[in-house]
């Protein structure tokens, strides 16, 4: 079992990933590099002098021996998490709408027993962990960031803590074993994931169930998903990469689903070795990604994302050259690597447009002068087009933006950059 140097929270630095993080094999292949990019949540406030912001490469690898695509290089989680780190899962709807779904679905499937604990990793603002309140059992967040403030004020119970040896050791003496844990969105984020499982084995009775959410690579893949691969993502998960680090640890999928957060993620749970049997859904699932990791399927999302790129510019440049306004709407994580790679900058989007209570609103864009502004200002002061930086869910954001009243043209960026009237 491969453990990497470990980089000490608050240290400033970052260490270069050069060994696959579940195998630790030295082959890693580079399948693209998106160039220096910030932090994604490092937003000065709009006003601000110019001072050092720093970059760090972001290059993509794959391991063919685990299946796993990572990051090459772990930077400081104090600096990508700091307290003030400003997402909350709350506000987002696709993924309040998951969570409920994955609380029924839990119920169906492997219902826990009255009083049992149910654990959420990274609980954020506690969404996820609301669906399980009433329903007999207890619950516990364990959240390093100053969302864990909102779910105390939620009467949600939360560690404010990383996820480390301390906070299981606390946990296990304070509540006890926890029934299931999950971890949603941030299973791929923390650093040495082998020391993640120990916790979590830890942490699990005999009949424990793990449950985790992450990007999806095959999703990635299919839709160039570029913008979603930044320092906060440490791995891109493939189900196959996931049976490789569970059976380390004495797990094995159980059961395993494509969902649709974040333009395409994979639920897993988990379970002891030999505990329960597997459902179908996890051979099935296996079998249909196998045929797309080929290297030629990575040399066609390189090239592609290239084009991609270059389509984007070049629909702008007519744009402006027109001398037509353009606000980018919505500024998820992603967006910062899509701005900083392609090289848009407050010349070319005027502002980037958030709903009211966003935590983002009256900063920059990472890298950039580029202003995080009131939605509002899309029906007050409409653009020529909207730039949809939660391209993946255009289907729903559209007809809402309509319906409140814009009528000018979006701008959809990935995979295919397009002008939808």
């Amino acid at each position: 079992m491969y453990k990497p140097e470990k980089l000490a929270a608050g240290s400033g630095g970052s260490v270069v990933a050069d060994r696959c993080q579940i195998s630790g094999s030295p082959d890693l292949q580079s399948l693209l590099f998106l160039g220096y990019l910030p932090p994604v949540n490092t937003m000065p406030l709009i006003g601000s002098a110019l001072g050092e912001q720093p970059s760090y490469p972001a290059e993509l690898l794959w391991c063919p021996h685990s299946q796993l695509a990572q990051l090459g290089l772990v930077v400081d989680p104090a600096i990508l998490f700091p307290p003030s780190y400003p997402y909350t899962s709350g506000t987002t709807r696709i993924l309040r709408e998951n969570f409920a779904e994955l609380a029924d679905e839990v119920f169906k499937l492997y219902p826990p027993n009255a009083g049992d604990l149910v654990l959420d990793i990274g609980s954020n603002d506690g969404t996820l962990l609301s669906n399980f309140l009433g329903k007999g059992v207890r619950v516990l967040g364990i959240e390093p960031t100053d969302a864990g403030k909102l779910a105390l004020k939620r009467e949600i119970p939360t560690l404010c803590s990383f996820f480390n040896a301390t906070a299981v050791d606390r946990t296990l003496r304070e509540s006890g074993p926890a029934k299931i844990v999950t971890a949603a969105n941030v299973f791929a984020h923390i650093e040495d994931v082998n020391s993640v499982m120990e916790g979590i084995v830890r942490l699990l009775p005999e009949d424990g169930l793990f449950i985790s959410e992450s990007h999806y690579f095959i999703s990635l893949l299919e839709t160039l998903q570029y913008d979603t691969i930044y320092h906060e993502h440490l791995r891109y998960y493939t189900l196959a990469a996931l049976a490789v680090l569970f059976r380390q640890h004495g797990l094995e999928i159980v059961h395993a689903k494509r969902i649709p957060t974040h333009g395409g993620s994979i639920r897993v749970y988990a379970s002891r070795a030999g505990y329960r049997p597997a459902l179908p859904s996890v051979s099935a699932l296996l079998e249909t990604e196998r045929p797309r990791l080929t290297p030629q399927a990575f040399a066609d999302f390189k090239r592609d994302v290239v084009r991609s790129k270059l389509g984007l510019l070049s629909l702008l440049d007519g744009i402006k050259r027109r001398g037509e306004t353009v606000y980018g709407i919505g500024a998820p994580s992603r967006a910062s690597t899509l701005i900083n790679y392609v090289g848009l900058d407050d010349g070319i989007i005027d502002a980037v447009l958030e709903i009211a209570g966003s935590y983002k609103i009256g900063k920059y864009i990472p890298g950039t002068r580029i202003p995080v502004l009131d939605e509002d200002l899309l029906f007050t002061q409409p653009p020529d087009y909207a730039l949809l930086f939660s391209w993946h869910i255009a289907d729903e954001l559209i007809p809402k933006l309509r319906a409140k009243g814009y009528q000018g043209r979006f701008l959809i960026p990935l995979p295919e950059p397009r002008v939808v009237e």
